[in-house]
């Protein structure tokens, strides 16, 4: 018995339309794919454990009371619009004392947009180191 090998020419396999049909389903993917709202993530915030060594007190200090009112250096401000905010914090700055620092004290149950309102009137004048105060976490 005798076996004879043949030669065959192999079918070839034309990737192509393979090829569309994968870059069509990556595009499906990738239009009706839904992204995590971080309104919808539960974070629990950071507590600080370790006090700062530095016991300076900053000589600018922007207070956020739980009704978004605001103070500098202990000073009631008429409102809490940010052009407020800028004025009260313009004038305490012409004293050639102050430096570049600025502590943010807010109230636990002070709403975000406030603080990030000081913070971005703050950082809109100038100053260069924005701190944001915080308790030692009760064990």
């Amino acid at each position: 018995m005798k076996l004879r090998t043949v030669d065959r020419d192999e079918p070839d396999i034309n990737l192509t339309s393979l090829i569309d049909v994968v870059l069509l389903l990556l595009v499906f993917f990738m239009v009706t794919t839904s992204f995590v709202r971080e309104s919808q993530i539960a974070i629990r915030l950071p507590e600080a454990d370790v006090q700062s060594e530095l016991k300076m007190t900053p000589p600018l200090e922007i207070s956020v009371t739980a009704g978004g009112a605001y103070r500098v250096n202990g000073r009631a401000l008429v409102d809490s619009r940010p052009a407020t905010l800028a004025a009260a914090i313009r004038t305490l700055a012409a004293d050639p004392e102050l430096t570049g620092s600025v502590t943010i004290s807010a109230d636990a149950q002070a709403s975000h947009q406030s603080v990030v309102t000081a913070m971005d009137v703050v950082g809109r004048l100038g100053f260069g180191e924005i701190s944001i105060a915080t308790v030692r976490a009760q064990e």
